[in-house]
């Protein structure tokens, strides 16, 4: 019926349509890993929905560190969890961003004294 040059040209819209699609699919994988204020997490600290930003009530500064008061884990000031916050607010990445798991990484903004 058709060669197997026609049937080729044939096929060529339908694997563009696909290549679009895949294209759209997988766009700006870095959207996730987005804080509010429109810095980036990076990507040792959040896989997908890890990192949000918590209120300062969320976090207590004591001599040992800062304490995630939901679980009452220590992030030590020596940590390497521990991060300088960009935009001065406190960010908290937990494991599967769950409010009970372990900490990832802690933003906290600089403090001055």
């Amino acid at each position: 019926m058709f060669g197997p040059s026609r049937r080729l040209l044939l096929a060529m819209p339908a694997v563009g349509l696909l290549a679009v699609g895949l294209l759209i699919t997988t766009a700006n994988p870095g959207k996730a890993h987005e804080a509010p204020t429109g810095w980036e997490y990076p990507y040792s600290c959040c896989a997908n929905q890890d990192c949000r930003e918590v209120s300062k009530a969320a976090i207590s500064e004591r001599p040992e560190g800062y304490v995630i008061n939901q679980t009452g884990e220590v992030v030590n000031y020596h940590d390497k969890r521990l991060r300088r916050s960009p935009d001065g607010r406190y960010h908290w990445c937990s494991v599967a961003g769950s409010d009970t798991s372990r900490t990832i990484c802690l933003f906290v903004p600089l403090q001055l004294y």
